[in-house]
């Protein structure tokens, strides 16, 4: 039975969704004005990982996933290229999209963009006003009073007076509390024509926050199952989302906005904050430079998601040969396998999870595997505890490399695809070493060169020329290719 660590209850709780056999999930995605960094591929990954377990624990799940595409750092950044606000997230989006796929993230259900969703802002802000929670201000904005609404601070888990005692809130004339915030802001001079919407309230856009209420209402309805997204945003954002849901939503009944929250820790840099001003902000795209993508998504999965994940190039190398160690186990016949509806099955693939034939409903039927995959359930059922579910991977490579049953083969293929691992041929896994395009090619040679020494070696073996055999994979060894011969050949892989 799963269990689910909630941010609001600070304790571990089975999961029960509000209907039977259905899973609303939401999580915070992305403001589109850069590139996606480090930590945004931990939310990625993260998220991705809980969404495939849930549906391959059974579940209907609707997961939505929204992009924020009109900010404050939107504008700004489309000022400083020249570019509409349009053209500039469109641009970052499809970027995102790129990462995601590289990662083998598996896209959401629903992508809401914020322009897509002003109406249903407004009408939350309008029964906002009407249940007494928000007021209009000296300035034109219209702001959420967060003393009207009794239980704000239960998320984070602090008073209204801890919280102001600490606030950084810019303090205006026109709040009536510092931490009152923004729900609609009005139009500012010179703010481009596409950043300002008509409303009951005046010409101008969305708060942040009420971005999210108003998106996750629409698409998953008025109490969510799960909610996630980074620590970060545990205080102020999922806070005020909590303030406005269930101040518009729930102000003359019983009801929830969220049954669970979720939250994956922060990412370091080499056991510091992870920062521009510091000069070690990586984005995703730098980093797959030097190393595979699934590299990069075995790495992130090594850590308990709510544990701090700390990123150094060495902590993605031994991530590499870890990755590589479970390649090596497998076999170079490629069949692919993934989660199936109601359990852990076997699909036989082409090469891609969304190109799989067969039934992936039942467990594999062996009793060998039994204690494999009961473990990787526990784990999994256990928080989404990932670093023990990757322990029973390497087991079972262990006793694959013991034994070559292939019933542990077709089960370590299983259970690595449930967590979007071991998605490419093993022969191009181990030739290429999992390192990334810039990487692979300062090693040197291309697989075209490695060949052709290959059969030069093999020429001068059977011409008994053994020195010059040595020599060959000497020069090999000194460019980091390994050679494993065996009966039937020669076959090689970046070390």
């Amino acid at each position: 039975m799963l269990r689910i660590h909630n941010t609001l209850t600070r304790s571990k709780e089975t999961f029960v969704p509000l209907e039977p056999g259905k899973v609303r999930m939401y999580v915070c995605g992305m403001t589109v004005y850069d590139f996606c960094h480090i930590g945004h591929a931990r939310v990625l990954v993260v998220f991705d990982a809980v969404q495939r377990w849930l549906r391959a624990s059974g579940y209907q799940l609707t997961y939505v996933r929204n992009v924020t595409d009109i900010d404050d750092k939107i504008i700004a950044r489309a000022r400083e290229t020249g570019q509409s606000i349009g053209a500039l997230t469109q641009r970052f989006i499809d970027a995102m999209h790129e990462d995601e796929r590289a990662l083998g993230v598996a896209p959401p259900d629903h992508e809401p963009r914020a322009t897509g969703y002003v109406p249903q802002m407004l009408g939350l802000i309008e029964r906002l006003e009407g249940n007494g929670y928000a007021y209009r201000a000296a300035d034109g904005d219209v702001n959420y009073a967060v003393r009207q609404f009794a239980s704000y601070g239960r998320l984070s888990g602090k008073t209204l007076d801890d919280l102001r005692s600490g606030e950084r809130v810019a303090v205006t004339d026109a709040k009536h509390d510092p931490l009152d915030f923004v729900l609609w802001k009005s139009a500012k001079e010179g703010e481009p024509a596409e950043a300002k919407w008509e409303s009951p309230f005046g010409l101008g856009r969305p708060g942040w926050h009420i971005e999210c209420s108003a998106m996750s209402n629409a698409l998953l309805g008025d109490t969510l199952d799960i909610h996630g997204g980074g620590a970060d945003l545990q205080f102020p954002h999922h806070e005020n989302e909590i303030a406005q849901s269930e101040g518009a939503l729930f102000h003359n009944r019983d009801g929830q906005f969220v049954r669970y929250w979720m939250h994956n820790g922060f990412v370091r840099v080499d056991d510091e904050k992870m920062s521009k001003s510091l000069g070690n902000f990586f984005t995703i795209r730098e980093v797959l430079r030097a190393f595979d993508p699934e590299v990069v998504r075995l790495f992130i999965l090594r850590a308990h998601y709510r544990s701090p994940l700390n990123y150094s190039d060495a902590h993605l190398e031994d991530a590499r040969q870890a990755l590589l160690r479970l390649y090596t186990a497998l076999s170079d016949d490629f069949v692919a396998a993934r989660a199936g509806p109601g359990g852990i099955g076997l699909c036989t693939c082409s090469g891609r999870e969304d190109d799989c034939t067969g039934s992936c409903d039942d467990p594999p039927p062996d009793a060998i595997t039994t204690e494999f995959v009961t473990r990787f359930r526990a784990a999994m059922d256990d928080d989404f505890n990932t670093p023990e579910a990757l322990a029973v991977l390497f087991d079972l490579a262990t006793e694959l490399n013991r034994t070559r049953a292939p019933v542990l083969e077709r089960t370590l293929r299983s259970l690595a695809g449930v967590l979007g691992l071991l998605r490419k041929k093993p022969a191009d896994a181990r030739r290429s070493g999992l390192l990334g395009s810039e990487a692979e090619a300062a090693a040197g040679l291309d697989d075209a060169a490695i060949e052709a020494a290959i059969a030069a070696r093999a020429l001068a073996k059977q011409e008994r020329n053994w020195a010059e055999a040595d020599r060959i994979r000497d020069e090999l060894t000194a460019s980091n290719i390994v050679l494993e011969d065996s009966p039937g050949g020669t076959t090689w892989r970046r070390g």
